[in-house]
């Protein structure tokens, strides 16, 4: 590919030069309450027994440093994407993210759910207060997207076009409630859900492509797939690149940063070596995203 690659992170800038954006939409960043951010960033430090390979947090930092190094990066709208693990978590996690977004202009408002009585309440309290995605997590949860305490949560997020981020995947490891099947159901009841299926849906990965293939509300998050990390835990299989480029105006940049094993970069470039052109790449890393979210570029000063 002619240009500049973004191997490194300096080489960043170049590569939105050359592609003609303003910057990045990356639908999967993650900022938290700084204890919640302890309890997962020490998860991923026992990680390495879950998935055989160690787990180092490449972006350790405090909150304003974290935001630094991700407009620096050249990202123009990223999300807070948190997520309960019990009931009774959700709605003081929504109150702090947003606060997290009204004092973050540039945070797409974030905002999430749990399977309780008074779910649907809080859920369109979020929406009345600005939020504009939800994130959910089927393996932390442990719960069945189709529990019918979310039945109307889906319904509202369906009726206002609202995406949702989902953890639906079994990677890094299977859950009772991740793979396709859950997710399928679920679709099945609400067909005009806008759904972001988190990490390329590892490692199902063409299963999930099949319900994009299905429904045209969802899309795909290429959060930490392609990279060498996760191609030596559940590679994306080649025969599959075809129908990736078809469902270029899908494919939202996703990172996972902070809580990556490897440079930010390293996604950038993952996704430039598949070879699927600059056009796709375009897409991918800005227009697809700005225009679900309706992100305008700033103006020049």
């Amino acid at each position: 590919m002619s240009g500049s690659s973004a191997s490194s992170e300096s080489d960043i800038p170049g590569l939105i030069r050359r592609l003609g954006v303003p910057g990045l939409v990356d639908v999967h960043t993650h900022f938290m309450p700084q204890n919640v951010l302890d309890k997962v960033w020490a998860y991923f430090d026992s990680a390495g027994p879950l998935t055989g390979l160690e787990w180092p947090i490449t972006y350790r930092e405090e909150e304003d440093r974290r935001l630094a190094i991700l407009r620096g990066f050249g990202a123009v709208a990223f999300t807070a994407m948190l997520y309960p693990h019990k009931p009774g978590m959700a709605a003081w996690l929504n109150a702090w993210a947003a606060d997290f977004a009204a004092r973050t202009p540039d945070c797409l408002h974030t905002a999430t759910f749990f399977p309780e009585p008074g779910a649907d309440t809080y859920v369109r309290e979020a929406l009345g207060a600005g939020a504009r995605v939800f994130k959910v997590h089927l393996q932390v949860g442990g719960f069945d997207p189709t529990d019918p305490l979310l039945d109307s949560v889906w319904g509202t997020l369906a009726d206002s076009g609202t995406p949702a981020v989902v953890h639906c995947g079994s990677g890094p490891t299977p859950g009772k409630f991740t793979g396709p099947g859950p997710m399928g159901r679920l679709l099945a009841r609400h067909p005009r859900l806008r759904v972001i299926v988190a990490h390329m849906g590892m490692p199902e990965y063409g299963d999930f492509l099949t319900l994009a293939e299905r429904y045209e509300g969802v899309c795909l998050d290429t959060t930490m797939a392609f990279t060498d990390f996760s191609e030596r835990l559940a590679p994306f299989p080649t025969a599959e690149l075809g129908r990736l480029a078809d469902l270029g105006d899908r494919i939202l940049l996703g990172s996972d940063f902070p809580n990556i094993p490897y440079p930010y970069a390293h996604q950038l470039h993952a996704l430039e070596r598949l070879g699927l052109g600059d056009d796709w790449l375009r897409r991918v890393l800005y227009e697809n995203g700005a225009a679900l979210f309706h992100v305008k570029p700033s103006p020049s000063p």
